[in-house]
């Protein structure tokens, strides 16, 4: 698995619950830029439109070398979820205020693939206790370190 981009602010921003694995439905010319790691997925989200999934606003760079048959950079992508996912996570986000999140974008025997995340929204106060305990854990691991 060769790990092209992750959405790091996710996890600092959200609560992520269950994840799921997605393929995408790309042109040519974005799949060469993203092996070149020419994406950002830090401000895209996912929503569903009769029952199918799409990626609104991953950001994929054009491709150097395309001239005239280059992509769109900010256009909506389908994500390739079985149905029943699909709905499930329609239901979830309609009825308990959740959002789809997503978090990895990898390369795995050939195909690229996206990690999507089920996430609920932080408050203000969760974010800054969540920043408590990463830098208790930091001085933790640092002491520890000297101690030992």
């Amino acid at each position: 698995m060769n790990v092209i981009a992750r959405n790091k602010q996710a996890s600092h921003l959200y609560f992520l619950e269950d994840r799921f694995e997605a393929g995408i439905v790309l042109r040519g010319t974005e799949i060469k830029a993203i092996r070149e790691g020419k994406v950002n997925i830090k401000d895209a989200h996912v929503r569903i439109k009769n029952n199918e999934a799409f990626i609104i606003n991953m950001h994929i760079s054009k491709y150097k070398q395309a001239n005239q048959f280059n992509h769109d950079e900010t256009r909506s992508r389908k994500l390739l979820l079985h149905k029943r996912e699909i709905v499930r996570l329609g239901s979830k986000i309609q009825r308990e205020n959740y959002t789809l999140v997503p978090t990895m974008i990898y390369i795995e025997k050939g195909l690229c693939k996206i990690e999507i995340a089920l996430a609920k929204g932080k408050k203000l106060h969760d974010k800054r206790q969540s920043l408590k305990e990463k830098d208790m854990q930091r001085r933790m691991d640092k002491a520890m370190k000297d101690y030992l």
